[in-house]
């Protein structure tokens, strides 16, 4: 009876025909806070404004009761300053028309609104403090909102589980474990350390701060689990590098019958990039499909990712062509350019970017990054320095550390070393060591050993245990026979303990992914492959490959340097993947470091005389092999 009168009462609202039932709404006041939530569940404000007309008429407007819920319904439909208004007219406030206006200014995004709010409050409640917690720690000012929770505490209010959530997720946000174990300290003490939401923060604040397996016990030891808890622990294993887990997670998810969300979606979606498990990662898009939440942009935003470190570059573009509404959005349009840079298509990238502005679409920090991270892989220089004044004066965005790095690698790459070098030292940002390495690797491609070496002492000022560079260096040495010289780069490495990190390649197989270790001899069939690749390396070289043992970063003899060549992982891969694989069947390797100059070669070679399409996504890029020769032409 009590639905009916309401919902009869809502279409009078609508109407404008509520004054004709007046008596039905004093008879039954409560009806008001009832009417008033369906209508901000429907956002509708017309009848929340005939309501508010009628208790005017009505001389209830004063009532703190009908005048709570009437501000309440403005905040919440965006009416921020008519609920101010209000706020500001009543003669009688309470707790709760203070604790109205901050949700509805926080929920607004005016964070200092609310809190000059709160400051100016009289008396407070839980509630007030809870609000301007979350809004801190929600708008990123974690500091701050854990500083309120030490105040909070102090004027003797006890944080309830929606407090311990916010804190922790402030702790989360500051990476900081050591407040982050007090505060697990407080809610084992509290007695809440079982509820699911103080729990689900508690797991993600471990694992944002990398004790993944503190993460995975507090889950564990959830009585009960939701798609928030399961959703928590997903994120957390792709967050800290283990995108299998995250997968073999989410499989127990759903065996435990729970539905994934859009969360769990995107992050086992991230798992596939990571992987670049191309089969599994198919799966989830269709079960994406069934679930209907192909309209979801950071859906689509990591499928057009996946696909595109999968390299599957055309299931990226069908995936961007065909999406469902968002066609605005700019993320899908940053993503689809980064997508076409990824694979050295720096034009397509640039005719997207076109498009783009044509449609009066904003592009924005990230676009401009994928664009000039696409121009550097194509050799297209000045395209790129127009991209990044354009950026600056047109857009009037602020340039980052990632950006500065593009611009590096635009000069190093076009053998410009020395205004690289200068570009770097003019930054109005401190470089990283991810800027000056980037410079030594031109030095290398270039094969600049003098430079080199200064270069790679800036390096080692900010991180004297970056491996990389060390090898680059080296490596730089080698190129220019410098033997004495890489014998003092090993001996560096040796005294301060750096080891090289070791170049894996891995290969997808009926959804079994097989890994291969230049030297690692486990696979269990390493001697089938052992003896492939010789017959190859024979076959090769009738069409002209010569293997460049100049290469090798060692002093030996030729015929050793020519094994540790044959043996690199992704020889070994692609070796594998041709002895398991039908003919034609195009060949997905992929590799933690870059893909040396030999290797380069031997694929074009490969290519040609198995007349297979071989695609190869390194650290840096995707290389895609065809006929002899590859997409990425001298710009890899």
């Amino acid at each position: 009876m009590l639905e009916t009168s309401k919902e009869s009462l809502i279409a009078l609202c609508t109407k404008g025909q509520i004054k004709q039932d007046l008596s039905r709404i004093w008879s039954h006041t409560h009806l008001i806070s009832k009417l008033l939530k369906s209508c901000v569940d429907r956002r509708s404000l017309f009848p929340v404004q005939q309501l508010h007309s009628i208790t005017i008429t009505a001389g209830c407007s004063k009532t703190k009761f009908i005048s709570n819920h009437l501000m309440n319904a403005y905040a919440k439909l965006g009416q921020l300053r008519t609920a101010q208004n209000m706020f500001d007219k009543m003669p009688d406030r309470n707790v709760m028309s203070h604790n109205i206006l901050i949700g509805g200014f926080i929920q607004n995004g005016e964070l200092g609104t609310a809190i000059e709010i709160f400051n100016k409050m009289g008396q407070r409640n839980s509630a007030s403090w809870n609000a301007v917690i979350a809004g801190m720690i929600k708008f990123e000012f974690n500091d701050e909102g854990l500083r309120l929770f030490a105040n909070m505490h102090t004027e003797g209010f006890l944080p309830d589980v929606y407090t311990l959530g916010s804190v922790l997720r402030g702790c989360a946000g500051l990476k900081d474990l050591i407040k982050g174990t007090q505060v697990h300290g407080y809610v084992m003490r509290s007695g809440s350390e079982f509820d699911l939401v103080v729990g689900s923060s508690m797991a993600h604040m471990y694992m944002r701060c990398g004790s993944l397996r503190e993460g995975e016990s507090v889950i564990q030891l959830m009585p009960v689990h939701n798609v928030v808890a399961w959703n928590t622990l997903i994120a957390g294993l792709v967050q800290n590098g283990c995108a299998t887990g995250a997968l073999d997670q989410y499989n127990l998810m759903k065996m435990a019958g729970f539905r994934p969300d859009k969360i769990t979606f995107v992050s086992v979606i991230s798992s596939c990039s990571d992987l670049a498990t191309l089969g599994q990662g198919q799966q989830i898009h269709t079960e994406v499909i069934k679930a209907g939440a192909m309209s979801v942009v950071s859906i689509l935003s990591s499928l057009i990712s996946m696909y595109s470190r999968c390299g599957c570059l055309n299931d990226s573009v069908r995936v961007f062509d065909e999406r469902e509404g968002a066609k605005d959005d700019h993320v899908l349009w940053s993503s689809i350019i980064a997508a076409y840079g990824f694979h050295g298509k720096g034009h397509e990238a640039i005719k997207i970017f076109n498009r783009m502005e044509r449609e009066g679409l904003q592009a924005n920090d990230v676009t401009f990054l994928s664009l000039l991270y696409s121009c550097s892989h194509c050799g297209l220089e000045e395209k790129g320095l127009e991209f990044f004044d354009l950026m600056i004066k047109k857009y009037k965005l602020e340039p980052q550390i990632k950006h500065y790095t593009c611009v590096v690698d635009l000069l190093g790459r076009a053998g410009h070393l020395e205004e690289a070098e200068r570009f770097i030292r003019s930054m109005p940002i401190k470089p990283d060591t991810i800027t000056w390495k980037t410079l030594l690797s031109a030095c290398k491609t270039h094969k600049n050993a003098d430079m080199a070496s200064k270069i790679a002492e800036e390096i080692l000022k900010i991180d004297p245990q970056d491996s990389a560079s060390y090898v680059l260096l080296s490596n730089t040495q080698a190129t220019a026979k410098r033997w004495q010289d890489v014998s003092k780069v090993r001996k560096s490495m040796r005294e301060r303990m750096v080891k090289k990190e070791p170049g894996l390649s891995w290969f997808e197989l009926k959804n079994q992914v097989h890994l291969f270790v230049m030297g690692d001899k486990s696979h269990p069939e390493f001697n089938k492959i052992d003896l492939y690749l010789k017959e190859l390396m024979d076959e090769l070289k009738l069409h002209g490959y010569v293997p460049d043992i100049g290469l090798v970063m060692h002093d030996m003899d030729v015929e050793e340097k020519e094994y540790n060549l044959v043996h690199h992982s992704e020889k070994m891969a692609v070796a594998f993947a041709l002895m398991n694989t039908p003919e034609g069947f195009p060949i997905r390797i992929m590799k933690n470091l870059r893909v040396c100059d030999d290797c380069h070669v031997a694929m074009k070679y490969v290519s040609l005389v198995k007349n297979r399409e071989i695609v190869v996504r390194d650290a840096s890029r995707f290389h895609h092999f065809r006929g002899g020769s590859c997409s990425c032409g001298d710009y890899w």
